[in-house]
């Protein structure tokens, strides 16, 4: 995953690089309330819940525990701006396009503040945080600024002395719930187009890394959207997700998580108001490396495929699958690619792994690596935390693994690496599609008849071809199966935030 930083001018590129960024280390987190209707507010209940720093294990600050109550006060918010009327109503498309573009505006001047809040409350590396998640954030909010007013309908030819044609209108109030591993790219991937199509929102940040979510809410007001437009409740999943789930004036929620958490959210829509679901979920990646790859290409993007984000990422390539002819070499050259990242203080320049997100994660991870020495896989490297230096653990490769092993089954969400064999091309189809997700896969190859085979035949919703992350605002994301419903990203995802209305009107049949 990368993103391309720069401006070419009069057909020029700017020749001069310019420095990298630097953290704000000793920055001050200003915003710990809940935001709703424009105006801060502390918790109904008055409690307050830490968030931690993973790298350092240190309290951060507090922050303000919505509950139902708040989640309640929110929603009425909501529906207040969404009301016949109000000024968002009222408001042309082309202004709400206006005010996302005015938003990206602000998320490029704060871009250091964010991408260094990021980085405190997640581990993640600061520059990953700012070239790659801050500019996913700015790149996702001007596309659908552009979208805002390009949403149309049809005119549909039926009977003679009828006209009939559709109407794409907002949904109404929409849930996010968003996860911990990239708190802004995903908050972000669901406001833009939900702001676009001109619903509005009450959103509930994952409990380890609201800081981010929280700043978001002082820009949304500073830019000058509406109040209730868009609303911001930190808490936990249980109580403040629960609420968002069942509550029966919300019309639609999205939600990047786990199967399982996922599950429950679909169960609770289905059981209030049948409000609308998409799920972006868990997912257990094949990366297939045939013996033709460029060997070099494959091993550095299923190195960072895997590892990227600590490994905490839903599209890690967690199942790497290599043609036996090059399966040795494959295996020496990501054992030495892993002894050479660098893990440390996220936000050193150097450093290209930071902690797992907390203590239950970290423990998650060290238990599966060791399910994977007991079950028989060979751990080439790794496989260990790093001593006094709490949650960091080694990169860790495995090969000689096979698909009854938990590490080939389960997603790890870690800093691990699984590398298997295969022989045969129908082989490799139905390992990698025997798992109960369907998210992302990769394959490499120089025959393009393979490439285009596998593409097709791969049950996933994106398949990379000779590179991975390969993400863009354009390209809608989703899963099959078990990894979700629905997709997030380009023009598809409007679809998500839409009714379809069929106005159909009868000509009068007397004589003109």
């Amino acid at each position: 995953m990368a993103a391309l930083n720069g401006a070419v001018e009069n057909g020029q590129p700017d020749k001069k690089v310019p420095p990298l960024p630097r953290p704000l280390r000793s920055l001050e987190v200003k915003y710990t309330k809940i935001f709703i209707n424009n105006e801060w507010h502390e918790s109904t209940s008055g409690k307050k819940f830490p968030t931690y720093n993973p790298s350092t294990l240190e309290k951060i600050c507090d922050i303000e525990e919505g509950d139902k109550p708040d989640v309640d006060n929110a929603v009425e918010a909501a529906k207040a701006a969404f009301q016949r009327g109000s000024p968002w109503r009222q408001m042309d498309a082309l202004s709400r396009g206006r005010l996302l573009h005015k938003l990206a505006d602000l998320l490029e001047r704060d871009r250091v503040i964010l991408a260094t809040l990021e980085t405190m409350d997640t581990g993640k590396p600061f520059l990953q945080a700012y070239f790659i998640d801050l500019e996913g954030c700015i790149k996702t909010l001007r596309y659908y600024a552009g979208w805002a007013d390009k949403i149309q309908g049809r005119t549909i030819p039926v009977d003679e002395n009828f006209v009939c044609f559709t109407r794409h209108e907002p949904m109404g109030v929409c849930g996010a719930i968003t996860p911990w591993n990239f708190p802004l790219l995903m908050l972000v991937w669901k406001m833009a187009p939900a702001l676009c199509c001109g619903n509005t929102l009450v959103i509930k940040p994952a409990e380890q890394t609201p800081l981010t979510s929280l700043y978001i809410g002082s820009l949304i007001k500073e830019v000058g959207f509406p109040p209730g437009v868009v609303n911001i409740v930190p808490g936990y999943g249980p109580t403040a997700g629960a609420a968002i789930s069942t509550h029966h004036s919300i019309d639609k929620i999205a939600f990047t998580g786990s199967t399982k958490v996922g599950k429950l959210i679909k169960e609770a829509a289905s059981k209030s108001n049948l409000k609308r679901v998409t799920l972006e979920l868990g997912g257990k990646n094949p990366c297939i490396v045939c013996a033709d790859a460029d060997l070099d290409l494959a091993v550095e993007c299923a190195h960072q495929g895997v590892f990227f984000n600590q490994g905490q990422c839903c599209t890690a390539a967690s199942r790497v699958f290599v043609e036996e002819q090059i399966y040795p070499e494959f295996v020496k050259r990501s054992v030495e690619y892993a002894k050479k990242r660098l893990v440390g203080d996220p936000f050193d320049s150097r450093t290209e792994q930071g902690p797992q997100i907390d203590q239950k994660q970290f423990d998650k991870i060290l238990e599966l690596i060791e399910s994977g020495k007991k079950e028989g896989a060979k751990l080439e490297c790794g496989g260990l935390a790093i001593e006094d230096r709490g949650l960091f653990i080694k990169p860790t490769v495995f090969s000689e693994v096979t698909d009854n092993m938990r590490i080939a089954k389960e997603e790890i969400f870690g800093p691990v690496q699984p590398i298997m064999k295969f022989k045969s091309l129908e082989e490799v189809i139905r390992r990698a599609n025997s798992t109960e997700y369907g998210l992302t896969a990769a394959v490499f190859t120089k025959n393009l008849d393979r490439a285009l085979t596998l593409a097709s035949a791969l049950q996933s919703g994106t398949v990379w071809i000779n590179c991975y992350n390969a993400l863009y605002a354009q390209a809608p994301f989703g899963g099959f199966k078990m990894s979700g419903n629905g997709r997030e990203l380009g023009e598809y995802a409007l679809a998500e935030y839409t009714e379809v209305k069929t106005v159909t009107i009868k000509l009068s049949q007397k004589s003109p």
